[in-house]
């Protein structure tokens, strides 16, 4: 696994990358979270394909801009990170606010996702959720009990790795990290992606853990009814993260869909 770092749009963004093969995927992380978010599943994915995974502009090591994070800007920067990696090709794989990005550029960008995978996409849902409340609460005021507080509830109550809470802890501490989560927040607020899902022509995956706290799997169907070429995976006792509740399972589940 290589750290790298790469100047896209006069913004160095920061991105991890391993594995070899000449098909290749792309893991885009949540709200607030960071590359190594996925670092259950990388293992294994790197032994079949070439694996990406940035952080975000905004988020975690990469530059953080003042500007309006808005999910069309958010969706150019993927169009353009990928065009500078010289990827005219590849497989999306999106959580959360991260499959909301993946679902906009391939609503838009059609000959460029082979493949899509929507993990708990945002975009859906209208009212807001206790669990996101608590994770919100602890981005604009990051401290340990707050963050394992957050991230308790996100998993629905299941311990939580002590590096995940410091790592989110420490991302936002830095400089301008509340100001692009609370702009990110705001652009989500606006960003109306139903209508989009229609224009969805690659292979999409939807995968919603049963117990999400965070968006609840009631929410799936809105997907799922508006891709047109659609399937549904039910992670059984998963949260909002079911690569990291259930990564082995996940990666079976994918993988089989990827092939």
């Amino acid at each position: 696994m290589q750290e790298k770092f790469v100047n896209v749009d006069g913004n160095k963004i920061r991105y991890l990358e391993s594995g070899v093969s000449t098909e290749s995927i792309i893991l885009i992380h949540g709200l607030g979270a960071s590359a190594e978010r996925w670092e259950y599943v990388m293992p294994m994915f790197e032994k079949h394909y070439r694996v990406i995974v940035p952080d975000l502009i905004g988020f975690g090591y990469s530059d953080k801009p003042m500007v309006d994070y808005t999910m069309e800007f958010f969706a150019e920067f993927l169009k353009d990170f990928l065009s500078t990696l010289g990827l005219k090709t590849t497989n999306l794989i999106g959580s959360s606010f991260g499959g909301q990005i993946a679902a906009e550029v391939a609503s838009n960008e059609k000959n460029t996702v082979k493949k899509l995978v929507l993990i708990s996409p945002s975009g859906v849902m209208k009212n807001t959720t206790p669990a996101l409340e608590a994770y919100v609460m602890a981005a604009l005021y990051p401290n340990v009990e707050a963050a394992k507080n957050a991230f308790e509830m996100m998993t629905g109550g299941k311990k939580v790795d002590q590096k995940i809470i410091d790592g989110f802890v420490k991302r936002m501490q830095l400089p301008n990290a509340k100001m692009s989560f609370m702009s990110t927040l705001l652009g989500l607020k606006n960003a109306e992606i139903t209508n989009k899902l229609p224009r969805i022509t690659s292979p999409t995956l939807v995968i919603w853990g049963e117990k999400d706290p965070v968006i609840p799997i009631n929410n799936a169907q809105s997907f799922v009814s508006s891709i047109r070429d659609c399937r549904f995976y039910k992670m059984p006792n998963s949260g909002h993260t079911p690569y990291v509740d259930a990564p082995t399972e996940f990666f079976k589940v994918v993988h089989d869909f990827l092939k």
